[in-house]
């Protein structure tokens, strides 16, 4: 495993991280607590040392996961939580339906002592705002407040995690983060199949030395080999609360499928994975700084730690992904994967 260091901050996070919202949220079929604390620890034992969570994720679980499964690993591993759902006195909702935000100064520190004790810790090394809105970003008295526990040693760096998806208001909320909060972190969906946050943002993050951490780098599954053409999703399947209709859902699918299918070069008889070579197909961009893949088996486990340590994609392979994604791999424009 490889390791960068976060913006012009002096923290250290590994290459390849871990999303704690598979084994905390019921979206991945893990309901065995047990199962989800031994992931955590082999992802550590495989050199993992960045793991993310949220507050919001099992309601608390995320954060008590992660203490029971690595609290004696502390001082060895870079922790990052998120904050901004006040899912305190909202404490029901449909589906992915979005709770509502808090951002007043009093709601920060008073979400930051909760995560500080489900994560048994006096300090989050990544202090997250969860899906925030442009005029979240905007709030004086919201930034003053993350600087002070900055200085006061509650936290090391911040930044926003974008969400949910709406591309075009997410670039110009990352973009505001970086150039006037001088976040130390913008947080992205970025894979060889989206890659529209990635061509603004990188820019500007290696412009400003600021880091960006990458989600979804498998597209739901269809760079990872776990989607099939075969595969039936269930009506509540996580993968599809970023796409409407059944038509939509199914052409996701299958051009996705086809899309893959046309990046055989990376991956075959190159001594990689279709799911390694997606991670080192991000890791090409020096401002990032860790891609977090779901991962919620010990075979994907395996398969995406190794990812850190295979030779990077050449020059010539990023220029033909280059080129096929400005052409749109060939195929109409389709729903997001």
């Amino acid at each position: 495993m490889k390791y960068r260091t976060i913006g012009a901050t002096d923290v250290s996070v590994s290459e390849v991280g871990f999303g704690v919202w598979t084994v905390s949220t019921s979206w991945w079929g893990i309901t065995d607590e047990a199962v989800g604390v031994r992931l955590l620890q082999q992802a550590y034992d495989f050199g993992i040392t960045f793991f993310d969570t949220a507050d919001t994720y099992g309601n608390g679980l995320g954060e008590t996961i992660l203490a029971k499964a690595l609290r004696d690993r502390y001082g060895k591993i870079t922790i990052g939580t998120k904050f901004g759902y006040d899912f305190y006195r909202h404490t029901s909702r449909r589906g992915h339906e979005e709770l509502p935000h808090d951002w007043r100064p009093e709601y920060v520190r008073f979400a930051l002592e909760q995560s500080l004790q489900r994560l048994q810790t006096d300090r989050v090394d990544l202090y997250q705002l969860h899906n925030p809105r442009l005029e979240a970003m905007q709030r004086d008295d919201l930034f003053a407040t993350l600087e002070d526990l900055k200085r006061e040693g509650k936290i090391r760096a911040y930044g926003p995690a974008l969400g949910p998806a709406i591309a075009e208001r997410q670039i110009e909320e990352g973009a505001y983060a970086i150039e006037h909060r001088q976040a130390d972190v913008v947080y992205i969906i970025y894979n060889l199949l989206e890659q529209m946050l990635g061509q603004p943002l990188f820019p500007l993050s290696r412009r400003h030395r600021r880091s960006i951490l990458v989600r979804v780098p498998h597209a739901s599954g269809l760079l990872d080999g776990t989607v099939k053409p075969e595969t039936v999703f269930s009506q509540d399947d996580h993968r599809f609360h970023r796409v409407s209709t059944e038509e939509r859902k199914q052409q996701w699918q299958v051009d996705g499928l086809k899309k893959a299918r046309q990046l055989g070069f990376l991956w075959e008889g190159r001594g990689r994975t279709l799911g390694q070579a997606a991670l080192q197909f991000i890791l090409a961009e020096p401002s990032v700084a860790s891609v977090l893949p779901n991962i919620y088996s010990e075979a994907l486990l395996k398969e995406f730690a190794a990812a850190s340590d295979l030779l990077p994609l050449t020059a010539d392979e990023l220029a033909r992904v280059e080129r096929l994604y400005a052409q749109r791999f060939g195929l109409a424009e389709t729903a997001a994967a």
